[in-house]
């Protein structure tokens, strides 16, 4: 049987992926950082059109200047010195729920944690647009995302689930074409959770809740729009946190190059 050929005929990364890709990561950033910040100014979540102090929320960190929690439904968890009641650069006691080194600005003002939050998010919603639009024409979502029938079998998945396990595997896969756990990871990002943030974001404008009701219909109203985008926003940080360990397992510095100068597709003959 002969030996498997492999050959580099385009870069893993084209161009247009490695701006999204660069441009998402700061944006991203510094929307997670700025939207703690808004939400220090209420930090309690609720299900349906209307929220308040006295309406049950299903998430709240509260904070006194001795103690602090954050509650998850009836689940009840201390956080003093973490969420809710921590020390500044000063010593200080804080009680906001989110401290100052994870919030855009680092001082709290709502303000400012807007104009910050909508500036770049405005960049990120342009961005998305424009790669979804440059992926349709260079063929980049059904080159490397497209999943083939077998693929969908979940014994295929299965076994791609238990491999990815194997650091072999992860190694292998920065240089090879995406595997099924890569595959359903990026599309539910790209078109599950990015638009999702987008939307839930445009439901809780005032202004497009009066120009487009029924987009906060069809979310159940802004209290729910804003815990959506809340989870949306977790869910995304879970996504980069395991994206930076898997980089890290299958070569930072060759990942990193690969994501600067498109790197190279293998694929086996």
């Amino acid at each position: 049987m002969p030996e498997d050929i492999i050959i580099a005929d385009r870069p893993r990364h084209q161009l247009a992926t490695r701006i999204w890709h660069w441009t998402n990561a700061l944006c991203l950033l510094i929307m997670l950082m700025s939207g703690l910040t808004i939400f220090n100014a209420h930090p309690r979540l609720y299900w349906g059109e209307y929220g308040a102090n006295d309406d049950y929320a299903w998430m709240a960190v509260g904070s006194s200047p001795t103690q602090a929690y954050l509650r998850l439904g009836d689940t009840r968890i201390d956080t003093t010195g973490v969420l809710g009641n921590w020390q500044d650069s000063e010593g200080r006691t804080q009680t906001w729920a989110f401290p100052g080194w994870a919030t855009i600005p680092s001082t709290y003002s709502l303000a400012d944690g807007r104009r910050w939050h909508f500036f770049f998010a405005w960049i990120f919603s342009a961005g998305l647009t424009l790669f979804m639009i440059r992926s349709l024409w260079n063929r980049h979502i059904q080159k490397d995302l497209h999943m083939r029938r077998e693929e969908w079998r979940p014994s295929h998945i299965w076994r791609s689930l238990r491999d990815h396990g194997s650091l072999a595997v992860i190694r292998q896969s920065a240089t090879h074409p995406y595997n099924v756990v890569q595959k359903l990871s990026y599309i539910g990002v790209i078109f599950i959770l990015l638009p999702l943030m987008i939307f839930t974001g445009l439901a809780m404008s005032p202004a497009m809740d009066a120009n487009w009701p029924f987009l906060t219909d069809l979310l159940g109203g802004r209290q729910s729009a804003r815990s959506a985008h809340f989870i949306t926003a977790f869910l995304l940080v879970l996504f980069f946190l395991v994206h930076i360990l898997m980089v890290l397992l299958s070569g930072p510095i060759g990942q990193i190059k690969a994501m600067l100068s498109g790197g190279q597709d293998r694929r086996a003959l």
